[in-house]
């Protein structure tokens, strides 16, 4: 029993030694100074918040294909740039009214609508977003989001301090890294997080607006030729004279072709001779023999 009791304290500081001795995946570094730069990066940030704004707009205009020019220009008025621009024209329906043989009157009704995704200076995106809603005839849909992103941006600071500090004491000696792919990932993951950041203070210093518009149905006339082969026909008498021209000429043919089959005409009519004559026999036969 009392060496059961001395076995106890003797495995907690062996445990204890064994949690002391094990080190990180690339041999650790020093705690204080990721403290340290915690805290320094902490205050950086929080001086300039990175802030994401992002915009949506859907409304009605008299023209879309002007409102688009419009936007276009007043985009880079405000040193914007447009990403994305679709202007589609779907027919709704269609109808011709024949005006003579070769020609119709085609009557069309069509929707036109646009999609432009356009990048703002976020200090410009409010008043932006208000010229263009003085553009349209009402405004069916309008959103701005804005998320933050400053601690995004610090947590990817503090990693990339850290990795630096660890591939730094690596290239003194202090630290070894046995796998070189561990090195390669480490510094593929340094980038990434240098583009990252990027990415972040690229979306803070322009904002995404996504507008949608459209207007109400056109119609629209033309005086087209008929594409209706069909019309295109013969008067009647014209069709009536060609009728007879055909007639004869298939009763050509047809002579044509009876006499190409004379062989087998001729044949046919020695079959019928010869059957007659059998039936004719064999009739008087039976008499014969009766008397």
């Amino acid at each position: 029993m009392k060496t059961k009791i001395l076995l106890l304290p003797l495995a907690a500081v062996l445990l204890l030694g064994a949690c002391k001795g094990s080190g990180s995946h690339y041999e650790a570094i020093n705690n204080s100074s990721a403290a340290d730069s915690v805290a320094s990066a902490t205050a950086d940030s929080g001086t300039s918040p990175k802030l994401v704004k992002t915009a949506d707009m859907r409304f009605k205009v008299k023209n879309v294909q002007q409102t688009a020019e419009k936007i276009t220009t007043l985009t880079a008025n405000n040193k914007g740039m447009v990403m994305h621009h679709q202007m589609e024209s779907t027919v709704r329906d269609s109808r011709d009214f024949r005006i003579s043989d070769d020609s119709v009157n085609r009557v069309s009704s069509f929707n036109t609508s646009a999609d432009m995704t356009v990048k703002i200076p976020s200090e410009h995106l409010e008043e932006f977003m208000t010229e263009v809603a003085h553009m349209g005839m009402y405004v069916t849909m309008r959103k701005m989001d804005i998320e933050d992103k400053s601690l995004d941006f610090l947590s990817a600071k503090l990693k990339l301090n850290s990795r630096k500090e660890l591939v730094d004491q690596q290239k003194k000696g202090k630290v070894t890294i046995k796998n070189p792919v561990n090195v390669l990932l480490l510094k593929d993951d340094m980038v990434d997080g240098q583009i990252g950041n990027l990415k972040i203070d690229d979306a803070v210093k322009y904002s995404i607006v996504m507008l949608s518009f459209y207007q109400s149905n056109t119609i629209l006339q033309e005086h087209i030729a008929n594409d209706d082969p069909s019309a295109y026909n013969l008067p009647f008498f014209s069709r009536l004279a060609g009728s007879f021209t055909n007639g004869w000429q298939l009763f050509m043919e047809a002579i044509l072709a009876i006499a190409n089959l004379w062989v087998f005409i001729l044949a046919g009519i020695s079959v019928l001779l010869l059957i007659r004559f059998y039936r004719r026999k064999y009739s008087i036969l039976p008499d014969t023999i009766k008397s």
